[in-house]
This record gives structure tokens, sequence and C-alpha cells, in this order.
């Protein structure tokens, strides 16, 4: 559930139920996707052990493809997942291959000047993200097994291959190890968790150079943790990735933070950051059920998975009362078995609650953490009214606009420059309680704080009745967000296909005609399909001369 709702947990339930044999409901039509997806993944494995994009005629595979087969592979296999003979293993060997072709490269490039390059080889400067991805998914692929034997007449191979391939595939593994933590700074904060990840894996399962396993592993939680922002009004951590390569592979955002929290689930599972980032994840769902895509909604739910094992949530086991006021208004036992069918609403209506300040207490007794939301709903008559928010928050502002004179130089026909007027103002803050005339030229701009992802949100700009919208034609007029507008008798609502996390601002503009005093209701705004994400912003008060 989103944290911000209130519902009944067994409503919701049922609803979810509604499809005919849901796979979160039916373990036997979970077992039927499982098995119809392994076989379509094995259909598609190409000659040479990898897997491509398609599984036609002419495909060539790609590492990116092949390691998330393989992984796929890997984690279903470790869950009884029935994997024919050889799958897996012929997956593995061409990681391998194509890893020790990267370390190669690796090689022949001048790294020290007693180094040649052979200009005849192909080389690459530093280990890259492919690498790291990669490295990950060959160490899981061994935890819990010896490595696969050598497949006979893989591939052609020239002398420095051959070598390579010779050489026991940990002696490989520690040489790309060295590159990727020599080249850290150069690897994206997603393949910085996936390097981490593997280092943590190498360190669970062999004793073989401990000691610099852990010290490469703390320094990669070191660097990542640098990426960390917290907010502490909403409990949320999330990574700031750097921008520009969303469209990469390696930018998704959901993924990385993914493979980070599995990274802090197997080292610090009961950390501020590691359960902030869980509530994070929680809250930027699309439609409360997925993220961008099937892949990375997998990862999450893996990471969501991890997290509740290494923390112990999962495996409550507590009794839980609530107070108000000193009084004793819920009791109920929370275990394993009622954790998403208990009881877990309490709500005081009307007359029950007086007026003035109340205290909500929480009694627990035995082990497992409590969350828990607080809402209030209420009729008002105060004035002025305040500005209220949480996920979302609107802060409008008034500004009046003089015309200035202005001048700027435009070609003329025979391309000989010609000065043109061009329409220029000067913005003055109009505060609460200002005064304006008749006339006046005024601009709105709504400033909205996000901190989450959201789409299909609604801003509603409650107009002050002495003023009228300069334009009256409703529809999509390039503002700054994109929003349909629609200009109405008492509002301007704008309606916002997305709303990415931070600070954004749209403005339009009214022009003040009635003398007289007037209010302002607050601006208001929502999610159009999820109500109760809302907020508003102050009332505001204006007095217009004639």
């Amino acid at each position: 559930l989103n944290a911000q709702e209130i519902g009944d947990h067994k409503q919701r339930a049922e609803g979810w139920k509604r499809y005919d044999r849901n796979p979160v409901f039916d373990e036997s039509q979970l077992n039927e996707m499982v098995k119809a997806s392994v076989n379509r993944l094995t259909e598609m494995q190409l000659s040479d052990g990898g897997w491509g994009w398609f599984s036609g005629w002419g495909e060539s595979a790609s590492a990116h493809m092949t390691a998330i087969a393989v992984r796929g592979l890997v984690i279903a296999r470790q869950n009884d997942v029935a994997i024919l003979p050889g799958v897996i293993e012929r997956g593995v060997k061409w990681l391998e291959r194509y890893q020790r072709e990267e370390l190669a490269k690796l090689d022949n490039w001048d790294r020290e000047k007693e180094k040649a390059r052979d200009k005849e080889r192909p080389a690459k400067a530093h280990a890259d993200d492919m690498d790291a991805l990669v490295y990950l998914v060959l160490v899981e692929s061994r935890r819990g097994g010896a490595p696969a034997p050598p497949a006979p007449g893989d591939v052609q191979q020239d002398k420095q291959d051959k070598d390579d391939a010779a050489k026991p595939q940990s002696d490989v593994q520690r040489r790309m190890q060295d590159y990727l933590y020599q080249d850290r700074t150069k690897l994206a904060v997603y393949s910085l968790a996936t390097f981490g990840l593997a280092l943590q894996a190498e360190k669970d399962s062999s004793a073989q150079a401990l000691p610099q396993v852990s010290e490469r592993l703390g320094m990669m939680l070191q660097n990542l943790s640098q990426y960390v922002k917290q907010d502490d009004e909403n409990q949320t951590a999330w990574l700031d990735l750097p921008a520009g390569n969303w469209w990469y592979w390696y930018g998704s955002e959901y993924e990385a933070h993914a493979f980070y929290l599995k990274l802090l689930a197997a080292n610090d599972p009961k950390s501020e950051v590691a359960s902030r980032m869980v509530k994070y994840l929680l809250n930027n769902r699309k439609h409360a059920t997925y993220w961008n895509s099937t892949r990375d909604t997998a990862l999450v739910v893996e990471a969501f998975a991890d997290y509740l094992k290494a923390s112990g949530e999962a495996e409550p086991n507590l009794s839980l009362v609530v107070l108000v006021d000193g009084k004793q208004q819920k009791a109920v036992e929370i275990t394993k078995h009622n954790l998403f069918t208990f009881d877990n609403k309490l709500v005081i209506k009307g007359k029950d609650l007086e007026a003035g300040k109340h205290t909500v207490e929480f009694r627990k007794k035995g082990t497992g953490p409590i969350y828990f939301n607080g809402y209030v709903s209420y009729f008002t008559l105060e004035d002025d009214i305040k500005a209220t928010g949480l996920e979302l928050k609107v802060d409008r502002r008034y500004f009046k606009l003089t015309p200035v004179e202005k001048k700027e130089a435009v070609a003329g026909g025979r391309g000989e420059a010609i000065e043109q007027k061009v329409e220029k103002y000067d913005r003055k803050r109009v505060e609460n309680l200002g005064e304006l005339k008749s006339g006046d030229l005024v601009e709105v701009e709504l400033v909205v704080n996000s901190k989450n992802d959201y789409e299909y949100i609604v801003l509603e700009d409650m107009k002050a009745a002495g003023f009228e919208p300069v334009e009256v034609r409703s529809g999509y007029n390039g503002n700054e967000f994109g929003a349909y507008v629609e200009y109405r008798d008492e509002k301007v609502a704008l309606f916002c296909r997305a709303l990415a996390r931070g600070e954004h601002s749209v403005s339009y503009r009214l022009r003040a005609e009635i003398p007289g005093k007037f209010s302002a209701l607050p601006a208001k705004a929502s999610a159009m399909y999820a109500p109760e994400l809302r907020a508003n912003s102050d009332e505001f008060k204006v007095r217009i001369e004639d």
C-alpha cells in the first residue's frame, strides 16, 4: 500500500483477488508462469551459449542480455526451479569468454611507462559498467557450486586468449576485480552498487583474500554513501544520481536503488538509510503496483525480500496498544501469520475528539517494528487559511507587472538593422493584504515541491472575485508544466501528466478589474486518482482600488 493511503487491508486484498487465478495468491499459476518463462529463455539461447535481443537467424549475443538471462536462471535454480542441464553453464562460459576478452583489452592499454601497447590488438582505457555487471553475475553463478568445466570447441581463440583460458577463472576474476577497484571513479552509481554486491558475495562465500575484499567492500559502501540524500520530514532516503545517463541501462534509477538496497540489506539492514530507502521506493511506485518496467520491478521486489529477511521484519511477534490522551483505544496482536490482515486502523470521529491538544501513544511488547501514519480531516472557519502538505507542497505568489519601454534590433527586409518594440515588464511581488489598481496586470506563480515522481497531478488555483484571467481559451498553451489548462469562473485548473521529484513553477496572468477587498482561497494540488495525496497554499487577501 502507498504510505499516504488510508484503507482496509482486507478489502483491498479482496479487490486484488478479483482476477481469476491471480499469481500473487495462486501458487500453481505462479509456477506455470515461471516454467513458461524458463522454457522461453532456454529456447532463446543462441548456439554460442549467449543471449541476444531476439533469437532469430543472424542474431548475435550481447554481454548485457546474457548477464540478465544468466542471473535470472541462477536465481530460479536457487529457488528449486528445474533448469535444463547445460543451459546456465553455457551462458556462464560465454560470460567468462567475454570477461577474458575485456581483460585482454585492459591489459593492452598503456598503464605503466614500461609497458607498450600492441597496436594490432584491441585495447580500452578502463574497466566499465558492463565489466561490473558481468563480474557480479559470474560471482553469483558460482555461489553454492564449483565453476563449470571448460566446454570443448567453444570459439576460435588466438594465443593470448588460449593462455588466459588456460588460467583458473578465479585468477581472471581477481584481475578484473583489481581493474574495477582501480577504475571505480569511472563507474556509474549503478555499477558501484553491482560491484559492491559482487564483493559482498565473495566475502560471504570464501575466506581467500578476505582482508582485501573486505577493505574494497568498505570503500564501495563509502563511495555510494556520498550519493545518499535524506528527507527527515518525510523519512525517506534516495540516491542522487548524476543526470545524463537515464537512457542507458546503467542509468536506471530504480535498478540502482534496488542493487544498493540489496547491499545495505547484506551489511546494515537495520540502518536508517535502508528503511528510508524502502519507503522512498514504495512511494515512487506507479499506480501502487510497479515501477518503470517488469525488470526494475522484479529487482526492487528482490531487494525488498532481502531487506525483509535480513531485518527480521517479516516475522514480527508483538502486542500493540494505542492510547489517546492516556486512554486505551485499541489493542492488537501482530505476528507473521496476520501481518497483512490484522485490524490496522483507528478512527476517531466528530465530537469524540474535543478541541485542543491531544497525545497519541503506542505501547509495544515483543519484537518487530511499528509503522504508522496519522491523518486529520476537518472543516475550518479560520481566517486566514495556512498552507499544508507533505509529499506535495504548493506555494502561490502574486506579482504586479508594469510595462517598460524596450526595443531590440531585428533584421529588416533587406538585412538592415531595425529597432522594434518588444513586450517587457517590471515584476514586483505583491504581499498578502497588498493593494492593486483596477486594470493592473498580475502574474500568478505556483511553486510546487514534490518529494516523489508522480503522474496525473491537478493544480487548482482559486481566483479572487475581483480578477479575471487574461487568457480565456482552455487547452495546451505551452506553460512550464506542459499542462492542460482550464479557465473557469472560480479557478484556473492545470492538469499535469507527469511531475518529477523536486521544485517546479508554473505561471499565468490575471487582470485586476473590480474595486474592493477580496480573498483568494488557497491554491490546491492533488493527485487526480489518489485524492488523499494533496496540499494547499496560504490564503491570499488583496485590495483593488478604483
